[in-house]
């Protein structure tokens, strides 16, 4: 992937190549390794490379306060925090991707990793070209600060369930157009061959479907970040972490959804919180201290109301 120089002017070459080659050895460890072999992921091994993303996280972050100051690793803390709690919304749509395709649990991993792989790529060409637009356009970061806070009402506003329905998927339809599909699932196969012929399974429409969400997705969790701060290596890296973590999140949440049924509101405050730090950023400047400890009280709150109010009460 080429990018324009300019892009890496905050940061040396050296540590986006470092950065680059930590990720890769992660990924092939992950499924070259940890995850060779199919296999159902308990809540026990969830929460602990839950752990372990979020302790490499959080070293990271170290290390940027170290090499880049205080105030980038504010920065880094913060983004991160606010991509992995948005994250949470990506996880409740997989949880009916994968019933709705009744996809084998050992085979959700798999599925996962490779719809993360494909979600670093499509987050890189994003944010760069988010934050090339707003330095070379500045009235753009008007745009994004508008639709984050759009993004965050509607949100908030509760949608009828109108079903799940797939196949009107654009990519899926494509996906369908250049392979035939088989039937049935043939394994932990994307692709198989029968009388020399390349078919597709419905495992390669779930990683579709898992890809074009998370590009859904990434138009509003990016431009919050971006609200954050406008440095690319900060945006990047910050991002790259919380999307790492995704899969073990998404395992050990569909364990104790009943935790999060008011996170959606919680997300929507940050939504508009930051559309409006966003657009009010010619005019006032809000401490990213300030910005952390609204967004830690606005999660530790829904979260909060999830466990206190009982499930009846929301339902009326």
């Amino acid at each position: 992937m080429s990018l324009p120089l300019a892009l890496f002017s905050t940061m040396p070459w050296w540590a986006w190549a470092g950065f680059l080659a930590f990720i890769s050895v992660m990924l092939a460890l992950d499924l070259g390794v940890f995850n060779r072999r199919s296999h159902v992921v308990t809540l026990k091994e969830a929460l602990a490379w839950c752990a372990v993303w979020f302790g490499l996280a959080m070293a990271f972050n170290l290390l940027v306060s170290q090499k880049m100051g205080a105030q980038a690793g504010l920065e880094f803390f913060t983004g991160y925090i606010v991509e992995l709690c948005l994250s949470v919304d990506n996880v409740f749509v997989f949880i009916v991707i994968f019933q709705y395709f009744r996809v084998e649990p050992r085979y959700q991993h798999r599925v996962l990793f490779w719809g993360i792989v494909g979600a670093v790529v499509m987050r890189a060409l994003f944010i760069f070209a988010g934050i090339s637009l707003i330095n070379a356009f500045h009235w753009i970061i008007y745009v994004f600060g508008a639709f984050l806070v759009y993004t965050g009402i509607k949100l908030a506003i509760p949608k009828k369930d109108d079903g799940f329905e797939p196949e009107k998927n654009p990519a899926v339809r494509l996906a369908r157009k250049v392979f035939p599909v088989t039937a049935t699932f043939e394994g932990g196969r994307f692709f198989t061959r029968h009388d020399g012929r390349l078919f597709a399974t419905p495992l390669f429409l779930v990683l579709v479907v898992v890809e074009t969400t998370d590009v859904m997705f990434a138009l509003d969790s990016i431009p919050a970040v971006i609200a954050i701060t406008r440095n690319e290596f900060i945006v990047f890296t910050s991002n790259i972490f919380a999307i790492l973590g995704l899969r073990s999140l998404y395992f050990a949440v569909s364990g104790v959804m009943q935790l999060f049924r008011y996170l959606n509101i919680g997300l929507a405050i940050i939504l508009v919180f930051v559309g409006v730090k966003m657009l009010a950023a010619s005019y006032v400047s809000v401490p990213i201290h300030l910005s952390l400890g609204i967004i830690g009280a606005v999660l530790a709150a829904s979260i909060l109301a999830s466990v206190l109010i009982p499930q009846a009460r929301k339902d009326e």
